[in-house]
């Protein structure tokens, strides 16, 4: 059985990436909940995995000559495979801490613009990657599935979208 052409695959992924955000941007503005740092890590990883869905779909790379065919397709599989990667590992994170009991969670971090004013760069991510008892807090679920959770799956997808295009080549 032969895979689907590539474009419309990116195309979807694409919109299932516009389909995140908004529903992170209507949870943020309509239901009122606010982002931790790790959902924040999150948005931006969606963001870059939808970005490179979108090169992806207006590059075309099987409209490429036939010897630079497979390396521009494995570029746009990679990149959406690595930031799926790493945005699986910061939901995972935040997973983890959902899951936690509460006296063992890190405590509320400081408001970021105090951080930035006061912090160097590398302290301020290595704190936001650690999370906080905010990204511990689950309030809203769908489906028994917290956002993290969600999110989380949605990252897997991603990735196994990615890896798919990575090791296929030709359309």
């Amino acid at each position: 059985m032969a895979l689907p052409a590539s474009r419309p695959l990116y195309l979807l992924a694409l919109v299932a990436c516009i389909a995140l955000m908004g529903i992170a941007l209507y949870l943020e503005h309509v239901v009122g909940l606010i982002p931790c740092p790790l959902c924040v890590i999150q948005r931006v990883l969606v963001i870059l995995v939808g970005l490179v869905c979108l090169a992806a779909l207006i590059h075309h790379p099987m409209a490429e000559p036939p010897a630079r065919r497979p390396l521009a397709a494995r570029f746009y599989g990679g990149g959406v495979s690595f930031l799926a990667l790493v945005g699986a590992a910061v939901a995972g994170r935040q997973v983890w801490l959902q899951h936690q009991p509460s006296d063992q969670l890190p405590s509320c971090l400081p408001s970021l613009d105090y951080m930035l004013d006061v912090l160097p760069l590398q302290d301020i991510m290595r704190m936001l990657f650690s999370g906080t008892a905010d990204c511990a807090k689950v309030d809203w679920t769908f489906l028994g599935l917290s956002i993290a959770e969600g999110t989380l799956l949605a990252f897997i997808a991603f990735s196994l979208f990615g890896l798919t295009q990575l090791f296929r080549g030709t359309d």
